[in-house]
């Protein structure tokens, strides 16, 4: 009997074709297999289907994802006498966009073998690595419609390519030295080319130069991570002052020398995404550049991911700073000529190949807690696999996400789709980068949206693209409070269907527009398929001076102590702290004015303690710079302890926490100490809170999103106190529990305002 079987999800570009011909050949299935817009299609005579799909869920490629296999009785004709592979087809998209993925074992092990061909190849491929969407044009994933498309195959090559039983059948990058890309080293005027390119590159990195690399989905700059002359140079010319470099290190073994991994961590930075994993410090840490990641207690490391890597990481004797390809809050360089013009200035050679980059994608950063990893960046090797939510009949919808840390997202078919992260909309390029992202993700999916989606702030660039977009399209534009859109992008991430019963979503992050007008950050939200309610929030402040207080810390610090005590009483018991240091007599001023913005920011709290603690005062110089120095200090802490119940008739307090802080100073207490015993007690009060607020109303599962997340400190002691009050925690999966995940909440918040509810 013939049926035809519809498999969607991630299915194309993973060599998931010639894994169907294989099995049907095993199991004596005979007919068709292809793909075109909606994923793979199988036309299959055979006696047990339930079998043959029952194998095709267990044995998939790794890097497939399956979001749903449909079978149904086919109208065909006789039967045929084999199973083959026909070429593909269009028709209107539905499959997703496979990510890139690092470099596979057997591909490693040909570049490291003198007998094999593609020995010493920087561009080694297969159906199980190698690039993916960066070199997508349009879908279907077929050669034509890639960067490839220009490097005609030799015939080793094209054999290959065609044979079902090899692992390199319709992998589109396939090439070797004979065909495929070239690559080069550009110094001044002088050029080498191929591996003596290589051998160039690692020795001006090893002589302390610096050396931009065009990579997978981007160019980075690199330089020997235990040099400081080399790296300060490199923070100099990037005007990155003190953000954290990531890291490269050869192979698993050389990180543990300058990094601690536990066996979840090993799987994870050895994964096919090859993220860049925050670990703790390792025996050789200390013997790293000190401005590779200044007042931190971790290092950002990740282990080669493309063959070039590969060959180069082994011509080095330690790690290397890698670090994108730009000046800080310009998008990556993608392109020789614009790399030769940005970063020329900043580097003593160029490694550069002819395989145009289409798609720019940043490196993935992860970290791991207690309930997993999280995800700080969501881009090459994650994104866009997309999620599957079931939402009956909901219209296409594009959500455009906020302004820091910006990603695109659309929910079509079922299927919610995020792009990579793209940075923050605060210059040209980067907002350029952003419009273009726009039209791809529509093009790729074949998509026309019904109601575009963005945040509520109408000062926002992504709220103003959305407006012009929408009247473009002659379509609705819906405004989604910042806040709720985290729940509901921590309740999608999770694959929760069933919004009838009231989720408290615990939101902590730097701000978001609330719709009284005010900027929030510390919310207790309850959250239903009929929208949100605010039912709480941490203790409301004074924002003096707006964004500068973003920027500032210390005037956080005077603006919590106001509220807590007055500042005259404050100032009393503040002799010889930095803060008082600051022009704390015209903030004071400031703070006595009825337009002053009020705030109910915990990154701003969080901010106020750095700044008291002496970690952070007079300017960030990234965002989250002093709530990150302040989360490695209270990890180096020897104990901790709580400062006392925040709670009061009137609601949350921070009274008893700045008292006790202000007590400890005056001791001498050590700083760690005191950052411990603050994480600790916003631990209990969220904990405590949250659970007032939940018995009061029966609700019995907490959602946690927000930047504030990204500290797993916080992160698994809110989470390990509420599961200890007997509630459901939900926590982010897949998705960035800050900014970065802002789309999805959109998409999902659109389609249900739009009467669709989740199955």
């Amino acid at each position: 009997m013939a049926y035809r079987i519809r498999i969607t999800g991630t299915v194309q570009g993973v060599g998931f074709r010639p894994f169907v011909w294989r099995l049907a050949r095993d199991l004596g299935v005979r007919g068709q297999v292809l793909n075109d817009g909606r994923g793979v299609e199988i036309i299959a005579w055979c006696d047990d289907v339930d079998h043959f799909v029952q194998r095709l869920r267990a044995e998939a490629p790794p890097l497939a994802r399956i979001s749903g296999i449909d079978v149904e009785n086919a109208e065909a004709g006789p039967s045929p006498t084999i199973f083959k592979i026909v070429e593909s087809h269009g028709g209107q998209v539905a499959t997703a966009i496979a990510s890139d993925a690092a470099t596979c074992p057997d591909c490693l092990a040909e570049i490291r073998d003198p007998a094999q061909r593609r020995f010493g190849h920087a561009f080694a491929n297969c159906t199980n690595c190698g690039p993916r969407l960066s070199i997508l044009r349009r879908l279907p994933y077929d050669r034509a419609n890639t960067a490839m498309s220009v490097f005609e195959m030799c015939t080793a090559c094209a054999a290959e390519y065609v044979d079902p039983a090899d692992r390199r059948f319709h992998a589109q990058p396939l090439a070797c030295l004979d065909c495929g890309p070239r690559l080069w080293l550009e110094e001044g005027m002088s050029r080498c080319d191929g591996i003596a390119a290589i051998d160039r590159a690692a020795e001006l990195i090893r002589n302390g130069g610096i050396v931009a690399i065009k990579g997978l989905g981007g160019f980075h700059l690199a330089a020997d991570a235990r040099q400081e002359a080399a790296v300060a140079r490199l923070r100099r010319g990037k005007q990155r002052m003190s953000k954290p470099f990531a890291l490269m290190a050869r192979d698993t073994a050389e990180l543990e020398r300058y990094s601690t991994l536990q066996n979840a961590e090993k799987c994870l930075v050895a994964a096919a995404s090859a993220p860049i994993l925050l670990l703790p410090h390792g025996p050789l840490a200390r013997s790293l550049a000190p401005s590779v990641a200044p007042g931190q207690v971790s290092l950002g490391f990740m282990l080669p991911y493309t063959p070039l890597h590969h060959l180069l990481m082994a011509r080095l004797d330690g790690p290397i700073v890698l670090t994108s390809g730009n000046v800080t809050d310009e998008p990556q360089c993608t392109g020789n000529g614009e790399a030769r013009q940005r970063l020329g200035p900043l580097c003593d050679g160029l490694l550069l190949h002819d395989r145009d980059i289409l798609q720019r994608v940043d490196d993935s950063v992860m970290r791991m807690a207690v309930s997993g990893p999280v995800v700080l960046r969501r881009a090459r090797g994650l994104a866009p696999e997309p999620i599957a939510l079931q939402i009956s009949d909901a219209p296409p919808v594009l959500g455009l996400g906020g302004d820091l840390k910006a990603a695109v997202g659309l929910l079509a078919g079922g299927q919610l789709t995020v792009s990579q992260h793209l940075g923050d909309l605060t210059t040209p390029l980067a907002r350029e980068d952003f419009e273009k992202m726009i039209d791809l993700l529509l093009e790729l999916n074949d998509t026309r949206p019904s109601v575009i989606a963005c945040d509520l702030h109408p000062e926002f660039h992504s709220t103003r693209v959305a407006h012009d977009l929408a009247a473009r399209l002659s379509i609705p534009v819906m405004a989604v409070q910042h806040h709720h859109a985290h729940v509901l992008s921590c309740l999608a991430d999770n694959g929760v269907s069933d919004l009838e019963r009231t989720v408290l979503g615990i939101v902590l992050d730097g701000m978001g527009l609330g719709p009284d007008g005010s900027i929030w950050g510390g919310e207790f939200l309850a959250v239903d398929s009929d929208g949100s309610r605010r039912i709480g929030s941490i203790p409301v402040v004074s924002l003096p001076g707006g964004d500068a207080a973003a920027r500032q810390p210390w005037r956080n610090a005077v603006a919590q102590l106001d509220v807590a005590f007055g500042w005259e009483q404050a100032a009393k018991r503040m002799a010889g702290n930095p803060v008082m240091a600051m022009p704390v007599d015209g903030l004071r001023r400031v703070l006595k004015l009825s337009q002053t913005p009020k705030t109910s920011s915990a990154g701003r709290l969080f901010d106020a303690v750095a700044a008291l603690l002496g970690l952070c005062v007079e300017r960030q110089d990234y965002e989250g710079e002093a709530a990150s120095l302040l989360e490695a200090c209270a990890l180096q802490a020897q104990e901790g302890g709580d400062y006392g119940d925040g709670e009061s008739t009137e609601g949350m307090t921070w009274q008893p926490l700045f008292s006790g802080i202000l007590d400890d100073l005056a001791d001498g207490t050590p700083r760690e100490t005191i950052a411990r015993r603050f994480h600790d007690t916003f631990i209990s009060s969220v904990v405590r809170h949250a659970a007032i607020l939940c018995n009061a109303r029966n609700i019995d599962r907490v959602a946690l999103s927000g930047g504030c997340f990204n500290n797993v400190l916080l992160l698994d002691g809110i989470a390990a106190g509420l599961a200890g009050q007997g509630l459901g925690v939900l926590v982010h999966r897949s998705l960035p529990p800050g900014d970065g995940g802002l789309a999805a909440g959109q998409c999902l918040a659109a389609a249900l305002a739009r009467g669709r509810v989740l199955h």
